[in-house]
């Protein structure tokens, strides 16, 4: 008996929200209503003042996507990006307007932007940076899991010719391409650890190998 008065309970509490949802909808339809009304009115009234109005604010809204687009470009081209020593063997990575590191590689002769990560194990490529540097992506056996935020991803194992850092040049490179939707490639444990030191100075990552 104990669970049929607390099934109707249930029932009934669902009833009530729903009817209190429906009023909440009809409220709001009638408030909306009452204000379409009004501005209608007072367009009516003076059109061309309304129109004139509404123009102007249309503008700033344009301007301000301008402004906002200006300033992305702005940032991304005046932000310092990697920078190599004269020696070649240290690698300074600033730190982007993100709160990441982003570095770049060169493979088999195709610039890849990649974000830094130190949680990952491999060098993962997403489909679009693998169609990049020459890989056949039909070819590609996405036979492994990996783990990631968003879940298990299947992998392709794959070996990448050539990987440059500045003079630094490693051969025949083992990496992941992903066989899900990523953001950006990533550039793991796999590659970080061939450098001899890895150390976050003056907001800067930087590599020494």
């Amino acid at each position: 008996m104990g669970s049929g008065v607390s099934a109707s309970a249930d029932r009934l509490y669902i009833r009530i929200m729903a009817d209190d949802l429906t009023m909440r909808i009809v409220y709001l339809i009638i408030l909306l209503l009452c204000l379409g009304g009004s501005f209608w009115a007072s367009m009516r009234q003076d059109l061309a003042k309304s129109a004139q109005q509404a123009l102007i604010w249309v503008m700033i809204f344009v301007g301000m996507l301008g402004a906002v687009g200006l300033y992305n470009d702005l940032a991304s081209n005046n932000l310092p990006r990697q920078s190599v020593s004269e020696s070649g063997d240290e690698i300074v990575v600033p730190r982007f307007r993100d709160g990441h590191y982003h570095l770049t590689l060169n493979i088999n002769g195709a610039d890849v932007d990649f974000l830094v990560d130190t949680g990952a194990t491999d060098v993962v490529l997403t489909q679009a940076d693998a169609r990049k540097v020459g890989l056949n992506l039909n070819a590609l056996d996405y036979s492994q899991q990996a783990s990631t935020a968003n879940g298990i991803v299947q992998i392709a194992p794959v070996r990448l010719d050539r990987v440059t850092l500045g003079d630094i040049v490693d051969t025949d490179f083992p990496a992941s391409v992903n066989g899900g939707q990523m953001d950006g490639s990533l550039l793991g444990m796999a590659y970080l650890e061939r450098f001899r030191s890895i150390e976050i100075k003056d907001n800067a990552l930087v590599l020494k190998r």
